[in-house]
């Protein structure tokens, strides 16, 4: 029989973090540029006090324990309040991702059930498109300051705060209580919502923690280029707390000199984005002929990290951490570095093993199966990629149904693991783009093409792009006695999908190449027009 040990259980909450930021490193900066040059800067005990202030005020207001309060803002101290007041009284913070279309929005907010929705003044506009469409919102709050805000008929943050926090401390419960939910792009259907918990936020936290991951330390000042509606800023507003780093926040201007001018003034020395805002940068500093004075560490995923990127932020003296995960994985699940044993391997070699996916952190566990068959870790056999662990979904929000395959998570990417747990993606198991860190499905631009009366057939595809990683193409096979032009075509997406989903080209072809089975053949395609190219940032 198993002898259980002595030990306290305590459980593992959101709330946790913040009590120990406070008691060991209350002067600690959270520093968030406002635009305009102005800058917002307080401490960890002044930031914890906003938060109590700010779940006092959601109670007050009747909202409960595992009610949803949703987001519709940037990277922000403000933002990162309403992450550790909802979290802290059992509450879910619902980060919405505003360059969705709009009706997209809609859906995700009326599948969750917001009751509250906070937002940044850019997104005002989308707000009042929205404001039909939800019926669970009952109030709209706009994340700012003044109070003349409110002559204009508007529920202002700032009016949120303020409650005496004397005596307030944060409840107790299951470390199982859901406290972050984040929705896919809708690859394929509806978008499908991933419901965080406390133990699997704090454990991903941990891991990422870790020196061989992302590694975030006392020492260090942060600054997230991943959007904090991006699967909760790839676990940083927490990881970063949780050791007592400087937290740095971009706000919304996210162009090249902003960030380069935050970055300097601020001490930043570790920063985290997808490969497109790393390119932004990178593009403005080598044509200032500038440098980094502290920035040491970039954390790059989302998309692949084409190797020139690596090498170029390695000649600014910034070491560069190829990271991978989903949004069904809390996101990490491996990041990238070099062993002792590849000192010895030259430049080329390193930087082929730097380009992978990386390995697992502690807590994530992968195998690759092909036709039924778990493959080897040999670096050559490859197969679908499955992933279970600590923070990978069981099943997606409102769903009874698993969304495991006997225990595992189908990611829907095609990759091989080598011997020493190196991953690297070779394909994608769904012809689905990624551009910018978002998704486009394919099907969904394949879908309103074959609306057009002058199309016989339609594929969308992949183009390697040095900003965004990939921007969709159309390619497609006229009607006989037909001739219509890209512009027509394309003009048929304005007002269907966002601005940025739209493809960047068509192209004309005569015959669709097919596959046996009467499909289009899409690897075909890619290999016709883009996978001989090689981008360079």
């Amino acid at each position: 029989m198993a002898v259980l040990g002595n030990m306290m259980n305590r459980p593992l909450l959101v709330s946790s973090i913040l009590t120990h930021a406070v008691n060991n490193n209350p002067r600690q900066l959270i520093v968030t540029a406002m635009g305009n040059g102005v800058i917002h800067r307080y401490t960890y005990t002044e930031f914890a006090q906003r938060a109590r202030q700010l779940a006092i005020r959601l109670l007050a207001q009747g909202i409960q324990a595992g009610d949803r309060v949703g987001t519709l803002a940037w990277n922000t101290h403000r933002h990162l309040e309403i992450y550790y007041a909802t979290a802290g009284v059992g509450m879910v913070c619902h980060t919405v991702n505003p360059r969705l279309h709009v009706e997209q929005i809609a859906f995700i907010i009326n599948n969750a059930q917001d009751t509250v929705l906070f937002y940044d003044r850019q997104f005002a506009g989308l707000v009042e498109q929205l404001r039909p469409q939800c019926p669970s919102v009952t109030q709209w709050v706009l994340l700012d300051e003044p109070d003349d805000a409110v002559a204009d008929g508007l529920s202002v943050y700032a009016n949120w705060l303020g409650s005496d926090d004397t005596g307030f401390e944060w409840p107790e419960f299951d470390e199982n209580t859901a406290c972050g939910l984040c929705y896919t792009s809708g690859t394929t259907g509806n978008p499908k919502g991933a419901l965080y918990s406390h133990r699997s936020t704090l454990l991903h936290a941990y891991a990422s923690c870790h020196p061989d991951a992302v590694g975030v330390s006392c020492r260090d000042a942060v600054m997230p280029l991943v959007p904090m509606y991006h699967v909760n800023a790839w676990g940083l507003p927490y990881s970063s707390l949780l050791s007592g780093a400087k937290l740095v926040m971009p706000g919304a201007d996210l162009s090249g000199p902003a960030l380069h001018k935050l970055c300097e003034t601020e001490g930043v020395t570790l920063s985290a984005g997808v490969p497109s805002i790393w390119q932004i940068l990178l593009e403005y500093v080598q044509a200032e002929g500038l440098g980094f004075s502290s920035l040491c560490r970039a954390i790059i995923g989302g998309s692949a990290c084409p190797p020139a990127m690596i090498t170029a932020l390695a000649q600014l003296n910034v070491s560069v951490r190829h990271a991978w995960g989903m949004t069904e994985v809390s996101p990490l699940g491996t990041v990238c570095f070099l062993l002792p044993e590849h000192e010895s391997l030259s430049e080329k070699e390193k930087l082929h093993v730097l380009a992978s996916q990386g390995r697992p952190l502690f807590g994530a566990e992968f195998r690759i199966v092909s036709e039924g068959t778990v493959q080897p870790h040999d670096g050559v056999a490859t197969g679908d990629l499955m992933i279970r662990g600590n923070w990978v979904i069981e099943r997606y929000s409102g769903q009874a149904q698993t969304a495991l395959n006997n225990g595992w998570f189908h990611t829907g990417d095609v990759a091989s693991v080598d011997s020493h747990g190196y991953m690297r993606i070779s394909d994608r198991s769904k012809d689905v783009i990624k551009s910018g860190g978002e998704w486009i499905s394919s099907i969904e631009i394949e879908n309103i093409a074959s609306e057009h009366p002058d199309i016989k057939m339609a594929a969308c595809i992949a183009k390697p792009d040095k900003k965004w990683g990939e921007r969709p193409i159309l390619v497609v096979v006229k009607r006989e006695s037909s001739s219509p032009t890209a512009e027509d075509i394309l003009s048929i997406y304005t007002d269907r999908v966002a601005k940025w989903m739209i493809p960047d080209e068509v192209i004309f072809i005569d015959n669709m190449p097919m596959t046996a089975t009467g499909k289009v053949q899409k690897t075909a395609l890619r290999k016709i027009f883009y996978e001989s190219q090689e981008i360079h940032p």
